[in-house]
């Protein structure tokens, strides 16, 4: 697969969003359902604006939505965008896979020319 420089700098803000710890944590949340600010800065040790700024950084990289409800704002990921992403981690894996695979027969046969 091609990668356009679009979809690049796509996938480079998705992982540096995803570089930080608490953000990770923010994501494996809302995996779990919506949630709002407070519910989500509540694990944290610290205040509901610096958890606010961490949500920026999702919603902006297209990782996280936010609707309003009310005066709540509930959270949830954007599970098309989640996809995107592990689907371009399996192309990356399966490339490994089959590179792996190939040093492996590749040894085989240095095995097998030195056992002879």
């Amino acid at each position: 697969m091609s990668v356009t420089p679009y979809v690049e700098a796509d996938l480079d803000a998705a992982f540096a969003a995803l570089g930080d710890r608490t953000r990770r944590a923010i994501v494996g949340r809302l995996a779990q359902g919506e949630a709002t600010v407070g519910e989500l800065a509540a694990p944290f040790d610290m205040t509901h604006q610096a958890v606010s700024r961490h949500i920026g950084i999702l919603r902006r990289c297209g990782l996280v939505r936010q609707r309003v409800d009310g005066q709540r704002r509930p959270c949830r990921l954007d599970v098309e965008r989640m996809q995107e992403l592990a689907g371009w981690i399996s192309e990356q894996q399966r490339e490994w896979e089959s590179r792996l695979n190939r040093l492996d027969d590749h040894v085989a046969q240095l095995r097998e020319m030195q056992s002879r």
